[in-house]
């Protein structure tokens, strides 16, 4: 099929605008303040009103998340909350939009949770503001040492057997070298050179925060895919699937979704 430039343009000039360069009591929560002063590009990803994982927007239409989290239905039952801190109370800026489609990766596979990425177009355009405002990606093959401490935040879990909080909740996480995560006391090579680890003991993220962002200097590198199941042991961290070897898929996604919205006339 003949490419719509005019539309690719628009989609690589938003893009390119916005594209970087490359649970538990230790948890800080953003009680009292605005989204502005915190995280404008966190997303609760919702079903019937009830937070279900988290997402980070990525465009004004655009929310990627985790493909773990997709409902796999044909018509989306999801919502994406923005521009929130508390889930439950009245806030200014707080918006609900319906997701209009869910795009998983095509190679995903719920066993052995490779390729977990998840993109939700949503039903219309957000208006951006300092409090809904999107987060650039990595989009180059740079190489983030180990050690380095980034943010991860959500309305995860603050215990294994605890409620989600209400409130968002944010953690600095260090990360871990492949060579050490792949060994056999950790996750024996089940880490792929499209993931990497991060967290320590009594810091970690947790259920609930699935499909976040992983953010170093301000450019979010990851999303949160999952781990062992008592979050914050030391030698079972945080896993997420980094975003830069996706980056192909999230463009072509975009466009061949603009261009099914937006077909071009006869």
């Amino acid at each position: 099929k003949e490419i719509n430039w005019s539309i690719l343009i628009q989609i690589w000039d938003l893009l390119s605008r916005m594209l970087g360069t490359w649970g538990f009591s230790n948890r800080e929560t953003f009680q009292n303040l605005d989204p502005f002063e915190t995280m404008p590009y966190m997303a609760s990803i919702q079903q019937n009103g009830i937070h279900q994982c988290g997402g980070v927007l990525i465009a004004d239409k655009w929310v990627l998340s985790a493909a773990h989290c997709a409902t796999n239905s044909s018509n989306s039952s999801l919502n994406v909350m923005l521009g929130a801190i508390s889930l439950s109370k009245p806030e200014k800026y707080k918006i609900v939009v319906k997701v209009l489609r869910e795009i998983p990766h095509p190679l995903y596979n719920s066993t052995i949770k490779h390729h977990d990425l998840l993109l939700l177009e949503l039903s219309e355009k957000v208006t951006l503001s300092p409090a809904v405002n999107p987060l650039p990606f990595q989009n180059e093959n740079i190489d983030i040492s180990a050690g380095k401490r980034c943010l991860v935040a959500g309305w995860g879990q603050m215990r294994l057997t605890g409620k989600k909080p209400d409130t968002l909740q944010e953690l600095w996480v260090p990360l871990i070298s492949r060579d050490v995560c792949n060994r056999r006391n950790y996750y024996d090579n089940e880490i792929t050179a499209n993931m990497i680890c991060a967290g320590e003991s009594r810091k970690d993220s947790c259920e609930g925060d699935s499909g976040g962002p992983l953010v170093c200097d301000g450019i979010a590198v990851a999303i949160v895919q999952g781990g062992f199941r008592k979050c914050g042991n030391p030698t079972k961290p945080g896993i997420y699937t980094l975003i830069e070897p996706y980056k192909s898929w999230i463009m072509e996604s975009m466009y061949n979704a603009t261009l099914q919205s937006n077909p071009s006339p006869l």
